[in-house]
């Protein structure tokens, strides 16, 4: 019959049972959570189709169709050029949400240690949908800036809290997959809303846009419904001291009874890593919370300093590489080209592989590891980048009109997507979630997550202004690649010195590594010894209140 109970956590010394054996409900929990990218990735990709509509064009600028003005010639391919959002209103509609996921992920940073990582993004959810809302009912562009601005904020707070929580709670082995996911989510995304979007750009009203913007009211509806159902992290529930709802949550995640032994050692060890964590630095003011993330020096591969800016500079570094150029703007610049028939073809196909390039980092992150697809993923886009830019300045001038060179050019933009989709694309976000301590997970996450929409933000900006054939640009067109293609040089560099392999550790073990290793050296480091032991949890008998019963319960083996 159901009752009270005590349990006595002591912790174990053998490195391999520091983590209780997945069931199912484990990879059904994480493989849910990923569904937060659908939000990343479906505004990544409606934008840049919407900024190109005929009607989105005509209701935004007041300019009547060209095809309406009885215009010849010279004076109809010049009025036909112009006939597009002017530089500012793109950069503006385009980079103002990333302006409010900026904070947003900030802010989603201190709440998701107050109120939980669940809650955070569930709060994310409703905020997201005002800005949904305001969005479809515009006409103009006040309202469009405001809604976007809103629904950045919500953005902000799922992006960084869904990768918070599932690094959290996936298991070790499967962890890089499962965070993966996230990455493969975003894909689907952005491809879901090409093919709205092409779907509905010939349509002469407001649903050509209004159609594109109102579907993202079902991903919020999906994820909040969801994640109220679901539990909360248990590493949170430690952070607070509620150990009774830690065992509760862990119990759920992993699939086995509170008491299970495997559910005790996986607990001690996440409580032995926060007090000896709280023992290095520990808990002060709120301020002092913050300033903890630049605790240490930025040389020494443990401190929270370093941990912060590798996470800062990941993100930055993957936005640098170009990616986004191509889902935001890829529409306006194959049209550009000149030689393309349907740009909204070839986005959707550029759409198309980069989801089916992502699963195969699935396997590849955790059979090669984190750091070797970082570094190999910057050498290839690096190589394919500048060869798209060599073949853009020779012999696929738009004024040649070589229909080879182009296909040639939109061949080797594929190939730098489906190298991103399966390296920079997943990775990053796999290491910032694995390379903070407890103490300052949800703000680390948080201040890298910002990095990567505030790189973002600027590349909304000015993305227009280096590629659009009008007054007061610099009109690169492909030569664009050359910089791409240079900074993701810089990315290579970045990956090849400073960023540590993290495949198959516990969080509580990257914590160790370290300290133990370098960058270039921690792919070698094995695990040697547990945090429960080395803080001597077995002498201290930590006993957590739980709900058990009077039957004896057998830990479960199941796994995938």
């Amino acid at each position: 019959m159901p009752g009270g109970g005590v349990v006595a956590v002591t912790g174990t010394t053998d490195v391999n049972r520091v983590e209780a054996p997945v069931t199912v409900r484990a990879y059904l929990i994480v493989a849910f959570a990923a569904f937060g990218g659908i939000f990343f990735g479906y505004d990544t990709g409606w934008m840049g189709g919407v900024l190109a509509m005929p009607y989105f064009i005509r209701q935004y600028t007041g300019l009547d169709y060209p095809e309406t003005t009885g215009l010849k010639g010279d004076a109809l391919t010049a009025y036909t050029k112009a006939f597009v959002i002017p530089q500012w209103q793109q950069s503006l509609v385009t980079s103002i949400l990333s302006a409010g996921t900026f904070f947003g992920a900030i802010i989603a940073g201190d709440l998701a240690d107050f109120i939980g990582r669940r809650l955070t993004i569930i709060l994310g959810c409703l905020i997201f949908t005002i800005g949904c809302i305001l969005q479809t009912a515009s006409t103009g562009l006040n309202v469009m800036v405001g809604g976007r601005l809103i629904a950045g904020f919500g953005v902000g707070f799922i992006s960084s809290i869904v990768i918070l929580y599932m690094s959290e709670i996936a298991p070790r082995k499967v962890r890089g997959a499962v965070v993966a996911g996230y990455q493969f989510c975003i894909t689907i995304g952005i491809l879901l809303a090409n093919c709205v979007v092409y779907a509905t750009q010939k349509r002469d009203d407001t649903g050509s846009y209004r159609i594109p913007i109102a579907v993202q009211f079902l991903w919020a509806i999906i994820l909040g419904t969801g994640l109220a159902l679901l539990p909360d992290s248990p590493r949170f529930f430690v952070r607070k001291g509620k150990l009774d709802k830690a065992a509760a949550a862990l119990a759920r995640v992993r699939g086995q009874p509170v008491d299970s032994d495997y559910i005790q050692d996986e607990l001690a060890e996440i409580i032995a890593n926060h007090e000896y964590e709280m023992s290095i630095l520990p808990a002060t003011t709120y301020l002092g919370s913050w300033a903890a993330c630049f605790k240490g020096k930025i040389s020494s591969p443990s401190s929270n300093a370093r941990r912060t800016t590798l996470g800062i500079v990941m993100q930055m570094m993957q936005q640098l590489t170009g990616i986004n150029f191509i889902f935001y703007f890829g529409t306006v610049f194959f049209k550009q080209l000149g030689t393309i028939s349907d740009p909204f073809l070839i986005s959707l196909v550029t759409t198309l592989v980069n989801v089916l390039s992502t699963p195969f980092s699935f396997v590849m992150v955790e059979k090669l590891g984190r750091r070797n697809l970082l570094v190999y993923g910057a050498a290839l886009m690096v190589t394919f980048q500048f060869i798209t830019a060599i073949i853009g300045a020779t012999a696929g001038k738009p004024e040649l009109d070589n229909q080879n060179a182009t296909k040639a050019m939109i061949a080797f933009i594929c190939l730098n997507i489906a190298s991103f989709a399966t390296t920079w694309g997943p990775c990053a976000w796999i290491v910032i979630g694995e390379i903070f301590p407890l103490t300052i997970r949800s703000r680390g996450v948080g201040l890298a997550t910002a990095s990567n929409w505030f790189w973002n933000c600027i590349i909304g900006v000015i993305t227009p202004y280096l590629v659009a054939d009008q007054p007061h640009s610099a009109k690169l067109g492909s030569h664009v690649f050359f910089m791409w293609g240079g900074l993701c040089c810089i990315s290579f560099l970045f990956a090849y010195f400073f960023v540590p392999e993290t495949k198959g550790l516990t969080l509580e073990q990257v914590d160790k590594m370290l300290e133990e290793s370098t960058p270039r050296t921690s792919s070698k480091w094995k695990p040697h010894s547990t945090f429960a032991a080395e803080m001597h949890l077995a002498e201290k008998h930590i006993e957590v209140p739980v709900a058990t019963t009077t039957e004896v319960h057998e830990p479960k083996h199941e796994t995938v």
